[in-house]
């Protein structure tokens, strides 16, 4: 069994920083892509930047420049650091792996239970 636990949110005033970890961890072979998504009352999940095995970056056009993605292969782990927090950023932040748990099984993806970032103006 697959677990993804996201550690790190919180609140923070605006212009602050924040900085969220996602552990994976059970049976897994290998783990592709990992990302952050993030979710604010009355919108739909959104993506916020996604990281693959090799470290190749992506990000929306909201973060680039504030929100760093990076992981650590050897742990299982990938980071957000968010820096120049704004108001519009408040929402819970979910974690995605993409993971294997054998050689032959097919990738699935996976999710974690969400920490919530609340950013005041």
């Amino acid at each position: 069994q697959v677990q993804l636990v996201e550690s790190g949110g919180g609140l923070v005033q605006a212009g602050g920083s924040l900085r969220l970890s996602c552990a994976a961890s059970g049976s897994i072979f290998s783990i592709n892509t990992m990302g952050w998504y993030r979710q604010a009352p009355g919108k739909q999940r959104e993506l916020v930047a996604t990281i693959t095995g090799g470290g190749t970056t992506n990000y929306a056009d909201s973060v680039k420049g504030r929100f760093t993605i990076s992981r650590d292969n050897a742990k299982n782990t990938v980071y957000l650091q968010m820096n120049s927090l704004k108001p519009e950023d408040t929402a819970v932040y979910y974690c995605k792996g993409i993971i294997m748990v054998t050689i032959t099984s097919p990738r699935a993806q996976y999710w974690g239970q969400g920490t919530q970032v609340t950013v005041s103006s």
